[in-house]
């Protein structure tokens, strides 16, 4: 239906073919009661009206809307590619999603309180700033998923990737190409930075770098990448690994700009592998998310405290993995 066209009703199936509303009821919904010929003429005039039964308003009698409610960030790239993994496993479970968003001038607890107005049988956040206690009071209405985040509260189910791992893996990658001056942008207070900065300097001990060791500020978005670029030019290293791939390509940008070479000069390791990292200019090598394992098994978490079956551990890690591109190389020299 385009907009502004209204939406053919059942009243109007009815008029059109010479029939009352109940039949046209009873014909839709597949129940007995009708003749095989008015059950062929109500469903031909519907086609060719273009009838599309209400499903939602149909689950609302119900008492069901079958509606998982999904808290994003639009300033997020990963954001929006994980959404494209759970709208396809909630259809997969029979559900639909409802989306609400946080911007620069909306905030989550504004996102959150519109899903529970829209009668959601179950919320999942991605990320977020919410303290646990507060994921608890919403846990105690409807089920909560957490993703990109931990919880201890043992009423919110909590999915995420291994950062700390995805940061071994980047060190690790970097350490075999012949990196030892190796820096991390960190994430600030973004869910899951300590983690990844917990997982950069365990490799760097691990490898016997630890005098090498050297965590820059940064955070999540692009600014904080360039930012954390500016203060590594002071005294650069040969590679440096980056919370996100958004932050990374803001750290590109001004290596760049000041004449380094990238990786000939310094390498470069995002997280997340964003479709943002895979711009042909870009070509960003990164930690890879599962997005499929994360989004089914979030939804799987969430459907199972709907129907009050949950089972396995409240808390899901997923592996990341490495995926290796042309942002690294051999140190220069």
């Amino acid at each position: 239906m385009r907009s502004g066209e209204r939406r053919i009703t059942l009243a109007d199936v009815a008029a059109e073919a010479g029939v009352s509303v109940a039949c046209v009821s009873i014909v839709m919904r597949g129940a007995p009661g009708a003749a095989e010929t008015t059950r062929e003429r109500v469903l031909k005039v519907a086609q060719e009206l273009g009838y599309q039964p209400d499903s939602r308003a149909r689950l609302l009698r119900s008492g069901r809307s079958r509606l998982l409610g999904v808290v994003f960030d639009v300033r997020h790239p990963f954001h929006h590619d994980l959404l494209t993994g759970l709208y396809d496993a909630a259809g997969a479970a029979g559900y639909q999603l409802t989306l609400s968003a946080v911007t620069p001038r909306r905030g989550e607890r504004t996102a959150v309180g519109d899903l529970l107005q829209d009668r959601c049988e179950a919320i999942v956040l991605f990320g977020g700033t919410m303290r646990s206690a507060e994921l608890a009071s919403i846990a105690s209405r409807l089920p909560v998923v957490a993703m990109m985040r931990s919880s201890r509260r043992r009423d919110v189910d909590v999915v995420h990737n291994d950062d700390a791992l995805g940061s071994h893996q980047a060190v690790d990658h970097l350490v075999s190409l012949g990196h030892r001056r190796i820096a991390h942008v960190d994430g600030g207070t973004v869910h899951g930075s300590a983690e990844r900065r917990t997982g950069y300097q365990e490799a760097m001990r691990r490898h016997g770098l630890g005098e090498h060791i050297r965590v820059v500020p940064g955070g999540a978005g692009e600014e904080d990448g360039a930012a954390a670029a500016a203060r590594l030019l002071i005294d650069p290293p040969t590679a440096v690994t980056v919370f996100n791939d958004l932050s990374a390509t803001g750290l590109l940008d001004v290596l760049h700009r000041n004449g380094l070479r990238v990786p000939g000069d310094i390498s470069v390791v995002g997280y997340d592998d964003t479709s943002l990292s895979r711009l042909a200019h870009i070509d960003l090598t990164t930690i890879g998310q599962d997005i499929d394992a994360l989004a089914t098994r979030a939804i799987q978490r969430a459907v199972q405290r709907i129907e009050g079956t949950p089972s396995g551990p409240r808390a899901v890690i997923i592996a990341p993995k490495l995926v290796v591109r042309t942002t690294t190389g051999a140190p220069p020299g």
